[in-house]
């Protein structure tokens, strides 16, 4: 569909060295009783040795958590289902201890520790990462953990986001529109999965984004790049998995303090409007601005402090302990106008805060509870004052007010792990969300709202054209609920771990949308008086000097529901000591409810098969060969039954107009240049049948998934590797709004069309082949109980096959922390090709999912094969620690890419013949919307941004003489200031053979350079 997008300036809006097994590592970790140390979104790892036969092995915690195990007479123990930690593991011979190791387990891991008869009486404390072996042989997937002690010393930005984005071939989002979310291996923003303690924490109605743990109650991150077993879905680009912190039998508190002055903040740029030397025939809308002043950057800035507390401890010694933590964020800011905007700066205060419980309770040594609560509460308001964009000085406070948000989050999480056996483990998880969220105007809206004001007829305003009164104009107020269920039983069977289990979970979504309050006037004005506004929807030419309004309405709020249910099963198989093989099988179901309650999409029997392999080359974990192959399926989120599967409004209405308002600024004395209210979707707010809005063989979204790589040990101290992916979207959902191609096949078949209820807009697989159903009517427009079944394949459409092809290479060199330094660095090589970027479109920020502009019509579809938005050839991502004494610690974090791919989207005009301001020139109504600009055609990926570096840098202090108990820190981003522009407006036109004077105008920039001051102290 069209993008509901009515003025521009709210778009900017490990190493011990071999190891000499008696057994392999790898043979020995392919046998945990529990495959769940070794798979995305656990919250667990494990441990696992050799030892003399007959021995028995005590793994202990510092919450009185203990399991004890048997050697067994291949000389071999393991443990899993492991909570995340630091454990004693003490080897005893005939009752007496023969020799004792101190580890960390890190989440998703195997930590290898043996016992060999010449280390035997002997007691080791193994410091760091230098805890498992060189290579994790037992791993087929791809993936980066990080832990508290990585998160303080490196120099990061405080989201899972940040953090997610210093593992290979993930990147941020488009900016401006989804910077704040990021891109994995070429996936689009909302095919990521986010989880904590287990539970799905995904923002429940579109899947954009997701929810985080208070940043330093983070115990660890887990982001997975692919290569996840059967247990998982949801997720067709990667996975946050994040841990919480837990009590234990010491106690503990601490607290944190957090700032980032203003004064120390650097400037940004200047942006001008565009001044291309157009081709004849083409331009701008208004030459005046051309070249000139757009935007001042460094007018907009933001400053923060954040506060944090915990204590952490014991209820009950060895038995219930507890965390608690509490963090919150004030930020500050100013956003000033841009040449385009209201004459107005944005004076905004935002506060968030998040609370986060943990306790754990265990019941018996075989037996462990857990329960998690976290809430998250946004607020946010603001004030308006005027501007002086020529000077960039700001004037007397305005009485109109900005939109507040109120918008409030809370999970509880209720897991239980039983040992029933030696060889059966039982794990169970559920949990609950519920989120509220508030989008209104601060005060009762009593004036239309006004945009693109300076497009006013400068006959009738001169040169002080109105800006208008009304600060907002629309609001959102919805609740959401997702409740979830996971029971995964695990069995150890001689060479066999053998996992089945059941993935449930349920969306469900109350009055979510936009209601719109007031009217909305849009100026503008074309460069061709003469010329027709829009041909295919019969709005004439505005004649005069060119200056006419649009009248905007965009209401779409309704309910619905989402349910997935899964089953899985998977066979981790030891086929040598030095092979390992898992086999797996996920199958999906999907349903999506409308605001009735019915079903308008079922998915069944959705296999996804999972392979991956390893071979442990030499037997000593120092070469490791790895392969997987996998299907990842992805439903449509609940946010597709708005403006789909419910009624909508989304209509604009043409006039020229005589006068405006002096105080309000609406138009006055109108003449009509078109029919009424057009839609070029046909969103009239009418019902929609959902029997014939989503055929019944309509297939979701699923990309298959190939990676083939070795790691390598480099010496004593570093690690080495590279691997190849490949990811192939073999399946897409979009929806498409051409009736007139499904018309034309309905009278083929001799179907006449008053005697069907056609729809404008349908779901439907790009590429692909669906039959839909369509309510036949009586002599009266009745429906007549009966039904008409048309199938419409690719060619019926005239469309393209689907294609989004992400082929890339990783290289790295790692060396672990060892106390006094650390350092990784990572490399990337990758094509991202095709004419489908996922469920979102980000080149201009389309976030309807499934339902962007992509694919609803052919003409839209010609010549969109090309790079993708979130293609980079080149990235380079280097990290590291230093500790230049004990108490003074150095670390920095650097990041070079190539540019992003740069669009053009224009009317259809590929050779210079067609007449842009015919329906040829705009066949559907969509206006600058087409892979043509100014007479030929635009390949995506034609150009790129610039090329982008940067540095940021970190300085820890903690002195000896606090025992270690305050920690000082300063961390610089950007320290280069590097400020290339990240994103272009692509749009052309604003009408036919008129430019937009922000075409190709920076939408953003990297961010200034800006200083962290953090403080931490713990008892």
């Amino acid at each position: 569909m069209t993008q509901p997008n009515f003025h521009r300036e709210e778009r900017y809006t490990t190493n011990p060295g071999p190891r000499f097994l008696k057994r392999t590592a790898l043979s020995v970790a392919l046998g945990l009783s529990v495959a769940g140390g070794v798979q995305a979104q656990s919250t667990t790892g494990s441990i696992f040795g050799d030892a003399p036969a007959g021995a028995t092995v005590v793994i202990k915690n510092n919450s009185g958590f203990s399991r004890t195990v048997t050697v067994d007479d291949s000389g071999e123990y393991r443990v899993g289902s492991l909570p995340v930690g630091t454990y004693v593991v003490t080897a005893k011979q005939d009752g007496e201890t023969v020799g004792s190791r101190t580890v960390p387990v890190r989440i998703g891991a195997g930590a290898d520790v043996s016992f060999h008869n010449d280390e035997m009486l002997e007691t080791v404390t193994v410091v760091g990462s230098n805890i498992t072996p060189a290579i994790d042989v037992s791993s087929t997937d791809t993936r980066v953990v990080l832990n508290a002690e990585q998160l303080e010393r490196l120099p990061l930005g405080r989201s899972a986001e940040n953090i997610a984005l210093l593992a290979p071939g993930v990147n941020a989002g488009a900016e401006g529109y989804f910077d704040d979310m990021v891109s994995f291996g070429g996936a689009g923003v909302s095919e990521n999965a986010y989880y904590i303690n287990g539970f799905l924490a995904n923002d429940p109605l579109s899947n954009l984004g997701g929810f985080s743990l208070p940043y330093a109650s983070i115990e660890q991150q887990e982001t997975y790049t692919g290569g996840y077993g059967s247990k998982y879905g949801r997720s067709s680009g990667g996975v946050i998995n994040q841990v919480g912190q837990s009590g234990s039998n010491e106690l503990k508190y601490g607290t944190q303090v957090v700032y980032v002055p203003k004064s120390l903040r650097a400037g940004g740029p200047r942006a001008y409007y565009s001044n291309l030397n157009l081709p004849e025939g083409y331009g701008y809308e208004d030459p005046d601005k051309a070249g000139t002043l757009y935007e001042r950057t460094s007018d907009d800035y933001s400053w923060s402090q954040t506060y944090s507390a915990y204590v952490s401890g014991p209820l009950i010694e060895d038995k219930l302990f507890g965390f608690v933590s509490m963090e919150g964020e004030t930020e500050e800011s100013q956003d000033a106008p841009t040449a385009e905007g209201a004459p107005r700066v944005e004076d905004s205060e935002s506060d968030n805060t998040k609370i986060y419980a943990k306790l754990d309770w265990f019941i018996t040594q075989d037996h462990l509870l857990e329960y998690t609560y976290m809430r998250e509460e946004y607020e946010l308001d603001g004030t308006y004052s005027a501007w002086d964009f020529e000077n960039g000085s700001r004037g007397e406070r305005l009485d109109s007010l900005p939109n507040t948000e109120n918008n409030r989050s809370e999970f509880s999480i209720l897991s239980y792990t039983g040992y029933l056996t030696d060889t059966l483990t039982l794990s169970a998880t559920y949990g609950h969300g519920s989120f509220s969220y508030k989008d209104e105007p601060a005060e009762e809206v009593v004036n239309p709202y006004i945009s693109s004001y300076t497009n006013q007829d400068p006959s009738i305003v001169d040169d002080s054209p109105i800006p208008g009164l009304a600060g907002g104009y629309d609001a959102r107020n919805a609740r959401d609920y997702t409740d979830g269920l996971r029971v995964n039983l695990e069995w150890l069977l001689g060479d066999h771990t053998l996992t089945v289990g059941v993935d449930n979970m349920e969306f469900e979504a109350a009055n979510e949308g936009t209601t719109q309050l007031t009217d909305l006037w849009i100026y503008s004005s074309a460069d061709d008086p003469s010329k027709d506004i829009n041909a295919a929807l019969g709005v004439g030419a505005p004649g005069g000097d060119g200056y006419y309004v649009q009248k905007y309405l965009y209401e779409d709020a309704t309910s619905m529901k989402l349910e997935q249910d899964a089953y899985y099963i998977e066979d981790r198989w030891q086929v040598t000591d030095d092979v390992l093989l898992s086999l797996g099988l996920r199958n999906d179901k999907f349903t999506n409810y409308n605001n009735v309650g019915v079903p308008y999409m079922e998915s069944d029997d959705q296999w996804a098969p999972r392979l991956g392999g390893t071979w442990d080359v030499f037997g000593d974990s120092s070469l490791k060969l790895f392969a997987n192959a996998g299907r990842y399926y992805l439903a449509m989120p609940n946010s597709v039954a708005i403006r789909g599967a419910s009624a909508s409004t989304y209509t604009r209405e043409y006039f020229t107009y005589e006068d405006v308002d002096p105080e309000t600024g609406a138009p006055l004395d109108l003449t009509a240049l078109g029919p009424g209210p057009v839609s070029a979707n046909g969103e009239y707010g009418e019902p929609v049948d959902p029997q014939a809005f989503a055929p019944s063989d309509l297939e979701n979204m699923y990309q298959d998934e190939y990676i083939l790589g070795f790691e390598k040990t480099l010496g004593e101290d570093w690690t080495y590797g590279a691997k190849f992916i490949f990811r192939d979207l073999k399946s897409a959902i979009d929806d498409v709004c051409d009736p007139n191609r499904m018309l034309d096949k309905l009278a083929a078949m001799g179907v006449e069309s008053d005697t069907v209820d056609w729809q404008y807009c349908y779901m439907f697989n790009p590429g692909g082949s669906n039959t839909f159903s369509l309510a036949n009517l009586d002599a009266a427009g009745n429906p007549d109980g009966t039904r008409t079944e048309v199938t419409m394949s690719a060619d019926d459409w005239e469309m393209p096959n689907l294609k989004r092809e992400y082929k890339a290479i990783d290289l790295f060199l790692e060396r672990p922390f060892d106390g006094k330094w650390e350092a990784r660095v990572d490399y990337t090589y990758s094509k991202l090709q095709g004419n489908n970027e996922g469920q979102v479109k980000s080149e201009f920020g389309q976030d309807s999912i499934s339902k962007t502009q992509d694919w609803d019509v052919s003409e839209l579809m010609r010549h969109s094969d090309g790079y993708l938005a979130n293609d980079r050839r080149h990235q380079l991502k280097i990290r590291g620690s230093y500790a230049l004494t004990e108490e003074l610690l150095l670390s920095a974090n650097a990041n070079i890419k190539s540019g992003m791919p740069v669009s053009c989207l224009g009317y259809y005009n590929p050779d210079g013949s067609t007449d842009e301001a015919s329906e040829a020139g705009d066949p559907v109504g969509y206006g600058a919307s087409y892979h043509t600009c100014f007479g030929e055609v635009a390949t995506p990926g034609k150009e790129r941004t610039p090329w982008t570096r940067s540095l940021d840098m970190g300085v820890t202090y903690t002195p000896a003489a606090l025992e270690e108990r305050l920690n000082l820190s300063l961390q610089v981003f950007n320290v280069l200031n590097e400020q290339e522009p990240l994103q272009l407006d692509v749009t052309s036109e604003e009408s036919p053979y008129t430019v937009s004077n922000t075409y190709k105008v920076p939408l953003g920039y990297q961010t200034p350079r800006y200083v962290m001051f953090t403080a931490s102290l713990d008892f």
